[in-house]
């Protein structure tokens, strides 16, 4: 049986993005096969479908994430009518992902579904939200706490950044915002942001050290931006890195680390462990609110997918973008 599925195929040295039938036969290894209701869109899946990096073969069914119904399983961790959950893994990238109407995964790439959220609050949430709670539990496990001081969020705009703030805010820290945006300092401030500064302050090459400003930090920019985020660092304060928007380079020194005792905590949403990401849901069912989630939120079809997938890369999209892949 055929379905609707976004494929993206490489033509020479170009590649095309577009609206296919599928067979359920060509949707490649696994012993779960899920009804994918929603799927959503991050800046890794901008990339994906224009063909930089990640699919690692042709044609693929892009999406890192997807969230549905169970409707056939060889495996006896899930029945017919689960609601699951898939996210990062070797989805988009060696594995046909979330942007069809089907899904066939190895059961243990799936968690259930926690019961605070339906289907399009799950993926709202996605692989960026789901990193988001990555990074905070990661400030946590270096000791972090409300009363040691500010928390700054680079790239306070995008899908990782708005769901960080939301969770900080919502445990009691005060979180400071950075945006090339300064239009958008309203829907910060709602999501719980207490204060917003200009990116373009840590954007360009600074100081090995600076003056003491943040408790710790969330960054999905990399590069200068991180750079400069750990020289204002304050003593055994905590920096959670998750993405690269600016570049994957790292012009810093180790001055932070040696003088200030800093940490530097990678986060990996792609590879975690089962127990990580269990506990990470749940943590996310737990401190994520429900009415600072749906501000976040704008809803696409399939067919949008390419279009607002180059919005992505040009930092022109706020929060989340969930997709109806039956739209």
């Amino acid at each position: 049986m055929s379905f609707k599925a976004l494929v993206t195929e490489k033509i020479g040295d170009s590649f095309a993005t577009s609206l296919k039938d599928f067979e359920a036969a060509d949707l490649g290894v696994g012993d779960v096969t899920v009804a994918v209701e929603w799927s959503t869109l991050n800046y890794k899946d901008g990339l994906a479908i224009a063909g930089k990096r990640i699919m690692q073969s042709y044609p693929m069914i892009g999406g890192v994430d997807f969230a549905g119904t169970v409707e056939a399983s060889d495996n006896a961790a899930y029945k017919p009518g689960d609601k699951v959950i898939a996210n990062g893994w070797g989805l988009s990238q060696t594995h046909n992902g979330g942007y069809a109407q089907k899904a066939r995964v190895p059961a243990e790439w799936l968690i259930p579904l926690p019961s605070a959220f339906t289907t399009r609050e799950a993926m709202a949430i996605g692989t960026a939200g789901y990193t988001a709670m990555l990074c905070v539990m990661a400030l946590e496990h270096g000791g972090l706490s409300p009363d040691r001081g500010d928390i700054l969020v680079t790239g306070a705009n995008g899908g990782v950044g708005s769901i960080a703030i939301s969770l900080l805010s919502a445990l009691g820290y005060r979180v400071t915002a950075s945006t090339g945006r300064p239009a958008e300092a309203d829907y910060l401030r709602n999501l719980g942001a207490a204060e917003i500064v200009d990116r373009a302050q840590f954007s360009a090459a600074g100081k090995p050290l600076g003056s003491e400003r943040w408790a710790g930090a969330v960054d999905s920019v990399g590069s200068h931006t991180l750079a400069n985020v750990l020289a204002q660092t304050k003593y055994r304060g905590v920096v959670a890195a998750c993405g690269l928007a600016q570049g994957i380079d790292l012009p810093a020194s180790v001055a932070p680390f040696i003088l200030r005792n800093v940490t530097l905590a990678g986060i990996d949403s792609v590879n975690a462990p089962r127990d990580v990401r269990v506990e990470a849901w749940a943590r996310l069912a737990r401190d994520l609110k429900p009415a600072k989630l749906a501000a976040t939120i704008t809803e696409i079809g399939l067919a949008d997918v390419p279009r607002v997938g180059g919005a992505i890369l040009k930092g022109e999209v706020r929060g989340r973008t969930v997709v109806n892949v039956n739209a």
